[in-house]
């Protein structure tokens, strides 16, 4: 697999390696179809002790603790947690928007790098991954397997989206939220520029299907500072009309909009308790996926 990532330019083989020194954990209970690193919400065979149960009869009786019978009188069975893989679905907004970038990287590129990275460390690890391109509707679209060369295709995939159309974000992951079979993580990369109401809805929904979600959200540095000097024509790449406007006569009252939205994507991120982690593209995408990862191996606790 090392030569098919070192042909790809957003994935660079020096970030992979210290990153994998830190696991992908799921925050929630995974069903898998093989052993893995993650919580089952079964019981199985596994160093983590989970609780005792009172002896039935069928019960094998090699997994009895005769030290409790010895102080009870009674049989109890000890039951351990059970560990298995995960599936790890890939949401990419490919709308017009996520084309944008004043310096440097695009939104759509820091993506790739985002998807790529977290995919290739999920398949490293023996956990299934997919991905779907969205915009005003589902693109494209793989559904989670795990195997070397399904793994190519997931970044093909990534290789070639392209943004265009305007998005629908949260009907897509509505629409998700009923086609993802089993209990996945959920990883969205998007600039959100879409209602905050209209996307806890659907984040309501995913977490209803007992989905794990993470939520990527990317922003472009011009668009949180607004330091135009001159009078600009600005153009919706989402399909809109262009606006011709002094930036000095609009930038309070954009800046009280971004605040207004930024304010309601928080509410709608406490409200729905997902993984949610802002990302400047200006920001190196190895810190903010380091963040994610310990933050979620600090939650869970190494195992």
């Amino acid at each position: 697999m090392l030569s098919d990532r070192q042909s790809r330019s957003f994935l660079e083989p020096q970030v992979l390696a210290r990153l994998a020194a830190v696991p992908l954990l799921a925050r929630k209970a995974m069903i898998g179809g093989v052993s893995g690193r993650h919580t089952s919400p079964h019981r199985g065979s596994s160093v983590e002790f989970a609780e005792y149960r009172k002896y039935v009869p069928g019960d094998d009786l090699r997994r009895l603790d005769w030290r409790a019978f010895g102080r009870s009188d009674r049989y109890y069975i000890k039951e351990f947690e059970a560990d298995t893989n995960l599936r790890c679905c890939l949401v990419l907004d490919t709308s017009g928007s996520m084309n944008f970038g004043s310096a440097g990287l695009t939104k759509i590129q820091y993506a790739r790098r985002l998807c790529g990275t977290l995919g290739y460390l999920a398949g490293q690890q023996g956990d299934a991954v997919g991905i779907s391109c969205v915009a005003n509707g589902i693109v494209r679209s793989l559904p989670p397997r795990r195997s070397p060369a399904h793994l190519r295709m997931v970044l093909d995939i990534l290789e070639e989206a392209e943004p265009q159309g305007e998005t629908k974000l949260p009907e897509v992951l509505h629409e998700l939220a009923e086609t993802i079979r089993q209990r996945a993580l959920v990883v969205i990369v998007s600039d959100l520029f879409v209602d905050p109401a209209a996307l806890g809805s659907s984040f309501s929904h995913l977490r209803f299907r007992h989905h794990d979600i993470a939520v990527f959200h990317l922003l472009d540095p011009q668009e949180v500072a607004f330091n135009f000097s001159r009078p600009t024509r600005f153009l919706d790449m989402e399909g809109g009309s262009a606006i011709f406007a002094d930036p000095s006569d609009i930038a309070d009252r954009y800046h009280t909009a971004l605040s207004g939205y930024l304010a309601a994507i928080k509410q709608v991120v406490l409200e729905s308790g997902i993984d949610y982690q802002r990302a400047m593209t200006d920001e190196s995408y190895e810190q903010v996926l380091a963040r994610f990862l310990v933050g979620r191996a600090a939650g869970k606790g190494l195992r």
